[in-house]
């Protein structure tokens, strides 16, 4: 069992950044890869980045790449995801999702246990 809190959304301009955190608790996350997905009124949740266990591989997805960046700090048991340049069509609900293995897909279902997730709204 395990759970996970995220925090760091909020409300910023075009051009700026914002850092989510997402903390977990309960079985060691450093045992998971762990992946970030966000979901925009109306629209389905979708992949945004991922983490293997180790930390070494990461992977984004086509519309962030070069503008965000996912961490993890296993002794912290902790996942960030810092964004940079930021634009509106980022808005979204950002969640953080532990997946079912060591691999850190794409997919919704690949993922066991999400967060509640932070709301990042980006002004025009």
């Amino acid at each position: 069992q395990g759970q996970l809190v995220e925090s760091g959304g909020g409300l910023v301009q075009t051009g700026g950044s914002l850092r989510l955190s997402c903390a977990a608790s309960g079985r060691t996350a450093s045992d998971y890869a762990m992946g970030w997905f966000r979901q925009a009124p109306g629209k389905e949740r979708e992949f945004v980045g991922g983490i293997s266990r180790s930390g070494v591989t990461k992977y984004y997805a086509e519309f962030v790449k070069g503008r965000f960046t996912i961490s993890r700090d296993n002794a912290e048991n902790t996942v960030a995801l810092q964004m940079n340049s930021l634009k509106p069509e980022d808005t979204a609900v950002y969640y953080c999702a532990r997946s079912r293995s060591g691999s850190a897909g794409t997919k919704v279902a690949q993922y066991d246990y999400w967060g509640q997730g932070t709301q990042v709204t980006v002004s025009s």
